[in-house]
C-alpha cells in the first residue's frame, strides 16, 4: 500500500511560497481559482498514484471541514 509523505519535502519552502504568490499577483478571484485548479492537475499527473492521490484528496477534504 502506497502512503502519503505528509512531512515537510520541499527544498526551500519559503521560496516556493514567495513563487506561488507570485504567480497569483494581479489575477482575478476566478483566474487564480483557475490556475489552482490546473496546478493541482498537473501536480497529480506528475505523482500519477490514484491511491496517494485518494489519500491527498481525503486529508484536503477533513483539514478545509476543520478550518472551516
Amino acid at each position: 500500500m502506497s502512503k502519503l509523505h505528509t512531512h515537510p519535502n520541499i527544498a526551500d519552502p519559503d521560496g516556493f511560497y514567495a513563487e506561488l504568490l507570485a504567480v497569483h499577483d494581479g489575477l482575478t478571484k476566478a483566474e487564480s481559482d483557475a490556475l489552482n485548479a490546473r496546478l493541482v492537475l498537473i501536480l497529480s499527473n506528475h505523482v500519477g498514484d490514484r491511491e496517494i492521490l485518494s489519500q491527498a484528496l481525503a486529508l484536503a477534504a477533513r483539514t478545509a471541514r476543520a478550518v472551516a
